[in-house]
């Protein structure tokens, strides 16, 4: 039989964000002050290597909510699973939306291009361009 992966049982999901970008950590405060969800958000840069360095290239582009070294989403389905640990009913409410199929690819495509322009929005500076593909 197959287990969970090392290092998983039992850790508490966390979400990790670009630290270095002032735009990233300005909207993970905005959000903390105002649905302050229970799970962890963290820049990436202070977890431990070998919990981010499976996923920099994506680390780069959006947050992760990770368990361990294993991606349990990414981009706009984290934020909505992020939301949904909310004390507050309406934000909860807002994180389920976030992840039903129509709304999902909406706010995927949203999500993709705020990260494309991170660096021309309130509170960014250089450090919050992404950087190019390496594939």
């Amino acid at each position: 039989m197959i287990g969970p992966a090392p290092g998983t049982v039992g850790a508490r999901p966390v979400l990790a964000y670009d630290g270095d970008c002032g735009f990233c950590q300005s909207s993970v405060d905005r959000v903390r002050g105002l649905a302050a969800p229970t799970l962890d958000a963290v820049p990436w840069q202070f977890l431990p290597v070998e919990t981010t360095a499976p996923h920099l290239g994506r680390l780069d582009r959006e947050i992760l909510l990770l368990r361990g070294d294993t991606v349990l989403a990414g981009g706009s389905d984290a934020l909505g699973r992020w939301l949904g640990t909310s004390p507050s009913a309406v934000y909860r409410t807002l994180g389920a939306v976030l992840r039903l199929p129509g709304v999902r690819l909406c706010a995927g495509a949203v999500y993709r291009w705020v990260s494309r322009n991170r660096h021309r929005l309130p509170g960014a500076t250089a450090a919050c361009a992404v950087p190019p593909r390496r594939d």
